[in-house]
């Protein structure tokens, strides 16, 4: 479980995040959700370790891991992705798996002196690269340089690279954003297979609200850098301070 407690965040005098707190269960996918400018990417900016905050603390399973580094956090099982995907452009899509976990056999030394272990680890690596693209359904781009890849393959790969760190939970800042429909509902299947048969835990930023319904249990709506309110996406649709300042009186807001 990942808690934030009175986080304070502020950038020349402007409070990005204002005295938020919240939990995210161990097993849950939860989405994050409010306006251009709500808070919510310095939020997971902080928890992830790209930030700083000013005030309160960020616990993770009760450990406290306030301002630790992203390094640091990834060893942890903390791992938060991009809305503009980061491939390795000129490697393959496979490569971009392979070169995710820590090598047993890295290190000029153990290179030298051990070279079948080094072989083995290397084998080992490349076949559960290979099980990730099958989950994913990419496999036939698996030979393909990732800059090649569209908008919505680079998503998935980006989601690939998460699963060969095996983390503990994974924050996805607009996994959706310029992906068709058919590849968003790919996406949206690996997640929760992810969860249900993996046991990932999810928090994610998205202004999709089709996709946090069918995603997430739990729905958390920030308003400038401050928790607004928290239920099911039912539950947030019909809430009248979040129709106010982010939905509108449509109650769904729109994908853009």
């Amino acid at each position: 479980m990942i808690r934030v407690e009175h986080i304070h965040k502020s950038f020349g005098g402007v409070h990005a995040i204002n005295d938020t707190s919240l939990e995210i269960a161990t097993g849950s996918i939860t989405g994050l959700v409010g306006a251009n400018g709500a808070g919510k990417t310095t939020l997971f900016n902080v928890i992830a370790g790209h930030y700083a905050p000013d005030s309160g603390r960020v616990l993770l399973e009760g450990e406290d891991i306030t301002g630790l580094p992203p390094h640091a956090l990834f060893h942890k099982g903390i791992l938060r992705t991009f809305q503009i995907a980061h491939e390795f452009s000129t490697l393959t899509v496979l490569d971009n798996l392979m070169v995710v976990p820590k090598h047993s056999g890295e290190g000029i030394f153990n290179a030298i002196l051990q070279p079948p272990m080094v072989r083995a680890r290397e084998r080992e690596i490349k076949e559960r690269a290979e099980d990730v693209l099958d989950f994913l359904q990419i496999s036939h781009v698996a030979d393909e340089l990732a800059g090649n890849l569209s908008g919505g393959q680079k998503k998935l790969l980006e989601l690939g690279r998460t699963m060969m760190a095996e983390p503990k939970i994974v924050f996805l800042d607009e996994v959706g954003a310029g992906v068709n429909r058919t590849l968003l509902r790919t996406i949206g299947d690996a997640i929760l297979r992810l969860n249900q048969e993996r046991g990932y835990t999810f928090c994610m930023i998205e202004h999709d609200m089709e996709f946090i319904a069918r995603l997430c249990e739990t729905v958390i709506v920030m308003a400038e850098g401050s928790f607004l309110a928290q239920g099911t996406a039912e539950e947030i649709q019909r809430n009248e301070a979040v129709i106010e300042s982010y939905l509108g009186r449509g109650g769904k807001r729109k994908r853009h």
